[in-house]
């Protein structure tokens, strides 16, 4: 398909993250000086600014990961920025550069052990959590679980061999799929008769999850052409034998927990019609990601999906007038948390900063594919 006009409309339109991304990663047509420019845009809009409020002298920003908002009255986050995991995806997904001081300092803060216990001990659960801090690790559902995958998202986590450890943990997640008939294969029955009694899987299950998948993603040293294949064949299993209403727990001692968005039900393709899920295009894009180009069915359909959606402007536009597609609207996205598809346009009220949004990941998502394709 010719993104020529999608392109131009990009070109004329975005703001400074969607420019700075479009031209590097897309085109592959940024200047230094035009580099410069960009990144100085971007470290004045207004949630980037935000997020430097957060940086504290030891390089950590915000308080905690995928934290209390509030603890007994106290507000813990003003905002969702002051969240250590919303800081690291916002980074990410502004394409930060690696060196920029902040990304840095925060790398080494994420992986200096007396940082992180001090940085976890403000409130009794996050004193817990740390010291349970590997527990639920096979199956991404642990606070390291987030810690290499927020690592990995800021650009490093092919450098240190215990983030690749993980790695290798995230690959074995897909496989276990490969081995099942049914997610009723690995989970167990709950005995108590409560409204959320879903079946559960142990803490040393290895299973996908987003982070898993997200790490996986955002790295280049797991790939082999046996590995891309595996996966691939683990994503089209996932979407034959899970269930649209299956849900799970992960029992970790003698708690029961939600997994972080874990894989036990079918992944949808992309429709314009229909906001699937809170992380919906995310999904998809970093799937594509994973370098399978067109070797996984729902990209397959996606990708005509896509190509069908965008007008003969260039511009991608989704039907977000329905009810159950409203409350799922990127609109309704203010920060980057682990709940909301990415969000590149500081300001929604500006003219065409939906369409832009919508477009650049139209862009974005057919270049992987067709890039992993021409490998």
């Amino acid at each position: 398909m010719n993104l020529s006009k999608a392109i131009d409309f990009l070109l004329e339109n975005a703001g400074a993250v969607i420019q700075y991304r479009l031209r590097k990663e897309i085109l592959h047509s940024l200047t230094p000086i035009n580099e410069e420019n960009l990144l100085e845009q971007i470290y004045l809009t207004p949630n980037f600014k935000l997020v430097s409020t957060y940086v504290k002298p030891n390089g950590y920003i915000g308080s905690g990961m995928h934290s209390w908002d509030n603890w007994r009255g106290t507000v813990l986050h003003h905002t969702p920025l002051e969240d250590g995991e919303t800081a690291a995806r916002l980074l990410s997904y502004y394409a930060i550069p690696q060196n920029h001081p902040y990304i840095i300092n925060y790398i080494k803060a994420l992986r200096d052990e007396e940082t992180l216990r001090h940085e976890f001990s403000y409130i009794p659960p996050e004193i817990q959590r740390y010291e349970n801090r590997f527990i639920g690790l096979n199956n991404g559902n642990c606070l390291m679980g987030l810690v290499y995958t927020m690592q990995a998202l800021l650009g490093y986590g092919d450098d240190n061999e215990e983030v690749k450890r993980f790695q290798n943990i995230c690959l074995k997640g897909f496989e276990r799929v490969l081995d099942i008939n049914a997610i009723g294969d690995i989970t167990k029955p709950r005995k108590s008769k409560g409204k959320y009694n879903y079946p559960y899987i142990e803490a040393d299950e290895y299973f996908p999850c987003s982070y898993t998948l997200a790490m996986l993603a955002y790295t280049q040293s797991w790939r082999t052409p046996e590995n891309v294949e595996m996966i691939a064949a683990a994503l089209n299993r996932i979407n034959e034998i899970m269930e649209p209403d299956s849900d799970i727990h992960v029992k970790v001692g003698s708690k029961y927990y939600a997994p972080c968005s874990a894989l036990n039900r079918p992944i949808r393709a992309f429709r314009y019609d229909l906001v699937d899920t809170i992380v919906y295009r995310r999904i998809l894009t970093e799937i594509a990601m994973l370098g399978v180009g067109n070797k996984i069915n729902i990209l397959r359909e996606s990708i005509n999906n896509v190509e069908k959606a965008i007008g003969t402007d260039g511009i991608l536009r989704m039907d977000l007038k329905s009810p159950h597609n409203k409350r799922y609207s990127p609109k309704n996205i203010d920060y980057p948390t682990a709940y909301v598809d990415v969000r590149l346009e500081p300001d929604y009220k500006r003219k065409y900063a939906l369409e832009c949004d919508l477009t650049f990941w139209a862009v974005q998502f057919l270049a992987l594919v067709e890039e992993k394709e021409n490998v």
